[in-house]
């Protein structure tokens, strides 16, 4: 059975990672602002449509970590058996040594993410 308490403070770690407040986590993951609301203050429990809109929409969030804190948060996303990092990769395949200054990730809802070095 899901802690009510301990659920809700591994939400607002997810919200506070991401810098949403309540209504844009909402409008984010395609819930009612009012579900958030309900489910941050304890008067309701999750359903499993939230908490896999939830796990689908920020890839980061492990469904074992956010139902039951087991595992971490943000999880590891990266493929751990490559053995070089990408700037590596760039300059073993090229004579110019190159580095990566920025990561841009576009996502379907017209979001994005920007990654700096």
């Amino acid at each position: 059975m899901i802690n009510s308490l301990e659920f809700t403070s591994r939400i607002k770690k997810v919200m506070d990672f991401h810098g949403f407040s309540a209504s844009s986590f909402a409008d984010k993951i395609g819930v009612q602002r009012s579900s958030i609301s309900h489910i941050l203050s304890g008067r309701n429990k999750p359903s499993l449509d939230f908490i896999l809109k939830v796990t689908s929409v920020f890839k980061d969030v492990d469904i074992h970590w956010l139902l039951n804190g087991k595992g971490t948060f943000p999880k590891n996303i990266v493929n751990q058996s490559t053995t070089s990092t990408p700037t590596e990769l760039i300059e073993s395949d090229s004579n110019i040594t190159k580095q990566i200054q920025r990561i841009v990730v576009f996502y379907n809802d017209g979001t994005f993410d920007e990654f700096k070095k």
